[in-house]
């Protein structure tokens, strides 16, 4: 399999040789390895913290005018210990691809040093002012300026990137990630070949690519698993449905674990909940139909919610959606973030702990980014006759609840307040007026059963 990062390593070495050979900030030659290894940490890092990464050429003198060679031995020792090097002598540690490649008729060996997220790379064990830049085609300390440039550059890295597995083959990734369920989600066809395939997975950050194979990425196994048990970090992250007979949890009728990834798995999960909720018979069209008692796109956007807005951070727990007679709630791990208000979560600015999975859910036409799922949720609790939504902050996690739908006699004073209030917020965001008529409207009541103060 031809690594994706060759042909720009050999276009590099072509511009750096033509039209008269000359230093690069993105390539430097050698014609074997030095001895000095001080100053071949310099260059790691040096290359971990240029834009885009680096390459390191072997095989290669006069100053870029003759190519020698590489033979097995030397490319054996060269690897080994530059990796070792990148492993224990630099903090991030780095990770190096290689690929030997025969140009103009002679073996050279190309070490690919990736540009690292959390910058700067520098000396392990050192303060971070131990650093190494590229300038003018050589490898040099970076100065204090340069240092706090390279901070702002950077970011540690997020959840979703983090690895899920340990070094896989294409073969085992492709056997662990539903791709065609995910490519009929984003609409469109697969890669055929192998390694455009995997190029894809690394632009989607389902995958990071590594010289000797691939890691899935918790993005990867949460989304698109085929079965989430195959993954050690998320095995207790699945989504559990439970059951109840009365309203309450002494007598529990069924548990169901999902072991799809959360993508690929999200609509056989509405359809499961869709056969096993409520229903109650509506004539359409002169035929008799049987509905949920919950809207489908209520349960839709409070289930990604859940899904999306986790703290994984969380250890030992997962969503879970439990079915009372009378309710459902849906529990995420994760207290409400810091920036939200519990009476202002309708048609707030749209924030996520996991901003990657929510971009992807987007994509796969999962959920929206536009913070308007509450107000759909809200639109429809109303539409279905449903007393209002409870938000419910628990220690280390949060709640959502809808209740079966109920009469307004029925209702308590607190629930109608609030059912009052949640109506105001969706009028308000919809640039309309509350009224007695839009709130009679809302709890399916005629004449003065309900008034507003004058």
């Amino acid at each position: 399999m031809r690594k994706h990062w060759i042909v720009q390593a050999v276009s590099w070495l072509k511009s750096s040789r033509e039209p008269v050979p000359h230093e690069i900030n993105e390539l430097d030659w050698k014609v074997s390895l030095s001895d000095n290894k001080e100053r071949l940490v310099e260059h790691l890092i040096a290359f971990a913290n240029y834009p885009n990464g680096g390459y390191l050429a072997y095989g290669i003198a006069d100053a870029g005018a003759k190519l020698v060679g590489v033979d097995q031995a030397q490319v054996e020792d060269i690897i080994s210990r530059l990796t070792n090097l990148g492993r224990d002598a630099v903090e991030p540690p780095l990770i190096l691809d290689h690929a030997v490649v025969v140009h103009d008729d002679v073996p050279l060996l190309f070490v690919y040093i990736s540009e690292q997220a959390n910058k700067p790379a520098h000396r392990r064990g050192k303060s971070i002012e131990e650093a190494w830049i590229r300038s003018g085609g050589t490898t040099r300390k970076a100065s204090r300026a340069e240092v706090g440039s390279l901070m702002l550059n950077s970011h540690a890295p997020r959840w979703e990137e983090l690895r899920a597995t340990s070094l896989l083959s294409a073969e085992e990734v492709i056997a662990r990630l539903d791709l065609a369920t995910i490519a009929k989600l984003l609409q469109r066809p697969l890669p055929d070949e192998g390694s455009e395939l995997m190029r894809w997975l690394a632009e989607e950050s389902m995958v990071v690519l590594d010289g000797n194979g691939y890691y899935i990425t918790n993005l990867g196994g949460i989304a698109a698993a085929r079965e989430l048990n195959q993954f050690d970090f998320l095995r207790r992250k699945p989504i559990r449905v439970i059951r109840y007979r009365g309203t309450n949890k002494v007598d529990t009728i069924d548990e169901m674990v999902g072991n799809k990834g959360y993508a690929v798995g999200f609509e056989g999960l509405i359809g499961y909940l869709k056969r096993v909720l409520p229903h109650s018979e509506v004539i359409q069209q002169s035929l008799r139909e049987q509905v949920s008692v919950y809207p489908e796109i209520a349960l839709r956007e409070l289930i990604a919610n859940a899904l999306i807005h986790q703290d994984f951070g969380v250890t030992g727990a997962g969503p879970t959606i439990e079915i009372y007679d009378d309710r459902i709630t849906f529990t995420n791990p994760g207290s409400l973030l810091p920036s939200k208000r519990l009476d202002r979560l309708i048609g707030t600015t749209p924030e996520s702990r996991n901003e990657l999975l929510a971009s992807k859910f987007r994509l796969y036409r999962i959920c929206e980014e536009r913070g308007t799922g509450f107000q759909k949720v809200i639109a429809d609790v109303e539409l279905f006759g449903m007393p209002p939504v409870v938000f419910t902050p628990l220690e280390n996690a949060f709640q959502v609840t809808l209740y079966a739908p109920r009469q307004f006699a029925e209702m308590a004073q607190s629930e109608r307040i609030e059912a009052c209030y949640q109506h105001a917020v969706l009028q308000y965001f919809s640039s309309q007026t509350l009224t007695n008529t839009t709130l009679r409207a809302r709890f399916k009541v005629s004449g003065n059963a309900i008034k507003l103060p004058t």
